[in-house]
């Protein structure tokens, strides 16, 4: 019985290392392609100059509750204690605020960035397909998904380049 589990797994171990020898496989890093493509510059670009009066109202708030801080610290002991409590009340309300825009900043942002990237997927799709064809190849991966690999078969530039079409 021995001998004949070990005939069969010889024979799929056979079948298998001549089917991994026939797969060609390609890699790209998806997310360096996308993000270093001209339209990914552009949509930068342009998400900068859509939210510089947003990051302004934030960097103000920061700094508006950084400034009562220190005067808390520097000044708090010589005040009287309505006093300080005034002085620590804005500056909760300044942290308050400065969390209040940061977070609805960062969800505004990510999600212009999610549909960037859902309008570029598409694109993408079309664009590993035709490596995919170029190179007769069988698989592409994501380079996530790779230990290692040869710089022949890293396809990352090449798709950059199609994005870029």
């Amino acid at each position: 019985m021995n001998r004949v589990t070990a005939l069969i797994g010889a024979a799929l171990l056979a079948f298998s290392a001549q089917a991994a020898a026939e797969t060609r496989i390609g890699v790209v890093d998806l997310r360096q392609a996308l993000f270093s493509s001209d339209d990914a510059q552009t949509f930068s670009q342009q998400l900068q100059r859509d939210f510089a009066g947003d990051e302004e109202k934030v960097r103000q708030a920061q700094e508006e509750a950084r400034k009562l801080k220190d005067r808390l610290e520097k000044d708090g002991s010589m005040m009287n204690e309505s006093e300080r409590n005034k002085v620590a009340g804005e500056f909760q309300e300044k942290v308050q605020e400065f969390n209040f825009l940061k977070q609805r900043l960062d969800a505004t942002v990510n999600q212009r960035k999610q549909q960037f990237l859902e309008n570029a997927r598409p694109e993408v799709d079309v664009a590993v397909k035709e490596l995919l064809e170029e190179h007769d190849l069988d698989l592409i991966l994501p380079s996530e998904a790779v230990v290692y690999v040869k710089p022949e078969m890293n396809l990352t530039s090449q798709l950059l380049d199609k994005l870029n079409k």
